[in-house]
Formats: C-alpha cells, structure tokens, sequence
C-alpha cells in the first residue's frame, strides 16, 4: 500500500503531466490563431487591390469579357467589383442660415427638469 507521500507524488506527477498537455494545447491554438489573421488580413487586402483593379478595368472591358479572358467566373468577379468601395471624402459640417444662439442657462442645469427641486452638492 503507497504512503499518504506516495500518494501526493502520484497525484502531483499527473497534474504535471495533464498541465503540460493543456498548455501547449493553448499555446498552439493561440500560434494557429494568430497565423490564420495575418493570412485574412493577407487576403482582405488581396481582395481590396483586386476590387480596385477590376473597377478601373470596367473603363476597358466588361466583366464578362475578362471572366472569358481569365477563366475566372464572371460572379466573382462581380463580387470582388461590389466589394470595392471607393474612399469616403469627410464629413461635412452642417450649415444653417443663421448661426445658433447661446444659451443663457447654466451648463450644469441645462438637464434638470425645473419643477423638480435642486439637490445640494
């Protein structure tokens, strides 16, 4: 029969054991992880330049045109042509034909309601 240190021995080894496994388990889902986005942030702008490329294209050739070019299909073609969206220019700042009052009202009481009494600070 083992000794109560025996035991705890035994106990300890197989918690080691079982540890080591879990953490390169984590540590290589993690690698994995981290591998698989870099490669879609890889593709995300392989897609992007094709869009662009495919939009500048349509002034030469339609679509279908380079698909029989290609050998590539016309629908995926349209699709990475959908997916390009050209910059957004900033936004603009709205404008009125007057400009707007300033208020004579203090900013901290702006929100209160003014039936309701004013709590002390």
């Amino acid at each position: 029969m083992p000794t109560p240190e025996q035991i705890r021995q035994r106990v300890a080894d197989a918690d080691t054991s079982r540890s080591t496994r879990r953490a390169a388990a984590a540590q290589q889902v993690f690698e994995l992880a981290q591998h698989r986005a870099t490669i879609v942030e890889q593709l995300d702008g392989v897609e992007r330049e094709l869009g662009h490329v495919l939009a500048e294209t349509a002034e030469i050739m339609d679509l279908d045109e380079l698909a029989g070019f290609t050998g590539l299909k016309s629908t995926e073609l349209t699709t990475w042509l959908a997916s390009h969206k050209p910059a957004r220019g900033g936004r603009r700042k709205k404008t009125s034909a007057e400009p707007r009052a300033a208020s004579t009202e203090p900013a901290t009481d702006r929100h209160l309601d003014p039936t309701e009494p004013v709590a002390a600070p």
